[in-house]
């Protein structure tokens, strides 16, 4: 009996390998991207915004990629490692980061207030070798001729009202009213120049408080220009327009933006 010997074939013959997979190494290389900036971020304290966003993003990306990597579909451990570890430094310096930034602006508010405090509007009533009584002026205001003095020792002195009568072309006076002049005298007993441009006058008639207008005519009206010098004093005649019935004056003087204003109760 014959024997039959089956041909041997190459199991290779006629057929194709798989092709190989591409490793999925992307997550890991952006982890280790974000992670590297973030951490660059971070060491800039305004920055720390930006450090806490790259940081959480590396930090998922790397967690991601080395999952990839234990399952065989990507091969860059290394990269995915650095990139978690990257992003969990990133968001650290981002905490610390915005600890600073917070105390610096926290800072930068105090010395505003500060600032603000010292230039907040003087008081009447602190300054020293006052000439008169000092009045509160808050409560009952000063009589004509009492002197109000701030803190920086500038004294405004008001007089009495007295009828004014405004001339031909006078601005501000309505017929039928009557219009009351006052003479206000600034001293300024500090160290400083004052600036007098600032100085400011309004006055309110009678019960009613009805605005008095002020008067305007070659006589009255220019009001207090230029600067005073410690030691000097300036003086300006002011007239108002009153109702012909008003029996009271209310005059207030404000010396500039820095300063309470004050009021004197004059009687017409």
């Amino acid at each position: 009996m014959s024997q039959y010997t089956q041909p041997q074939h190459d199991p290779g013959y006629g057929q194709f390998a798989p092709a190989p997979v591409p490793a999925r190494n992307g997550l890991g290389t952006a982890a280790l991207v974000l992670g590297i900036i973030g951490t660059l971020s971070g060491f800039i304290p305004f920055f720390f915004w930006l450090a806490g966003i790259l940081g959480l993003i590396a930090l998922v990306l790397g967690l991601t990629g080395r999952g990839r990597v234990k399952r065989g579909q990507a091969s860059n451990k290394g990269a995915t490692t650095a990139g978690a570890v990257l992003g969990l430094v990133a968001m650290v310096l981002s905490v610390v980061g915005a600890v600073i930034t917070f105390k610096a602006v926290s800072d930068v508010v105090d010395e505003i207030d500060k600032a603000t405090a010292s230039t907040a509007p003087k008081d009447p009533g602190k300054g020293k070798g006052a000439e008169k009584p000092q009045v509160d002026d808050k409560a009952k205001g000063l009589a004509a001729g009492d002197t109000t003095i701030y803190d920086d020792d500038l004294k405004v002195t008001v007089s009495a009202a007295k009828p004014f009568t405004p001339g031909a072309y006078a601005a501000g006076h309505t017929k039928g009213n009557k219009a009351y002049e006052v003479t206000v005298t600034i001293e300024n007993g500090g160290k400083e120049k004052f600036d007098a441009s600032l100085v400011t006058a309004d006055a309110r008639a009678g019960k009613e408080g009805t605005t008095a207008e002020q008067v305007f005519d070659d006589k009255v009206g220019a009001g207090f220009t230029g600067t005073v010098l410690p030691g000097k004093k300036a003086t300006v005649r002011y007239a108002f327009d009153t109702p012909a019935a008003a029996k009271s004056l209310t005059v207030e003087i404000s010396p500039g933006i820095s300063y309470n204003a004050s009021q004197w109760e004059l009687k017409l």
